[in-house]
């Protein structure tokens, strides 16, 4: 099942620069073969389900290795059965009305 999934990730206890973390994370993104778009406050992924959260887990996992000891993630998670997932084609929907 394709999803598209906005995520926030916030590592706790490591200072307010936060680059180096975020970056480990569009690395295992990237790594797994995963769509993303990075934003200020987080980053969109498209892949299937599965990958997806096999590519959030294996981040944390990251995280915890770089010595930061709590890792605070939010989502929202967005699926369809009707047609497939893809991060360009909302943007694209949107910016047409604009």
């Amino acid at each position: 099942m394709g999803v598209t999934v906005d995520l926030c990730v916030v590592p706790i206890g490591v200072g307010v620069h936060l680059a180096p973390y975020i970056a480990a994370y569009e690395k295992v993104l990237t790594q797994a073969g995963l769509k993303i778009q990075l934003h200020p406050n987080g980053r969109a992924v498209e892949g299937e389900w599965e990958p997806v959260f096999v590519a959030i887990k294996a981040y944390h996992q990251a995280v915890h290795a770089m010595g930061c000891a709590r890792v605070y993630t939010t989502e929202n998670i967005n699926t369809r059965t009707y047609k497939d997932q893809i991060l360009d084609n909302k943007v694209a929907c949107v910016q047409a009305l604009l």
